[in-house]
């Protein structure tokens, strides 16, 4: 099970509703239309129509598989005193005293340029469950790295 966001969930099943009313349509009069051009051996449009079929078919699934798997999280039932899921995390890289904020989200939620890590990213991981002031270590590929959490908030 994933938890998600309200907006998060809200953005997926509208993907999921553009692909299934929008997209796939499309798909399909595309298919159709390559089919109708005669020997299908030799129709290299068939087989790219084939190919764009296949890949939103899997697409829909997935998202579809996420909805069905996924909660929303009620932020009022959220600890607000130690590090969570949707907690905005202030913490100092002690080995460069670097000051970063990033928000801790599920994996279907992660975004980098937005700020949000994955909860089961190596910092992710290292900060969820600890309270201001804690320092922790992170496991990442480049190292192990010292936090300091500074603050936190929703």
């Amino acid at each position: 099970m994933e938890y998600l966001s309200k907006e998060r969930y809200n953005e997926i099943a509208a993907e999921l509703k553009d692909l299934i009313e929008v997209q796939y349509p499309k798909v399909k009069d595309d298919l159709a239309e390559a089919r109708a051009q005669g020997d299908l051996s030799e129709n290299c449009g068939y087989r790219a129509a084939r190919r764009a079929q296949a890949k939103m078919i899997s697409r829909i699934n997935f998202l579809e598989k996420v909805l069905r798997y996924s909660r929303i999280i009620d932020t009022d039932v959220l600890p607000k005193d130690k590090v969570g899921l949707l907690s905005k995390v202030e913490f100092t890289n002690l080995g460069t005293n670097t000051r970063m904020t990033l928000t801790i989200v599920s994996p279907h939620e992660m975004n980098l340029e937005q700020g949000k890590i994955s909860m089961k990213s190596p910092i992710g991981e290292a900060l969820m469950g600890h309270k201001v002031g804690e320092t922790v270590e992170a496991h990442t590929p480049a190292g192990i790295l010292k936090l300091r959490i500074e603050s936190i908030s929703l």
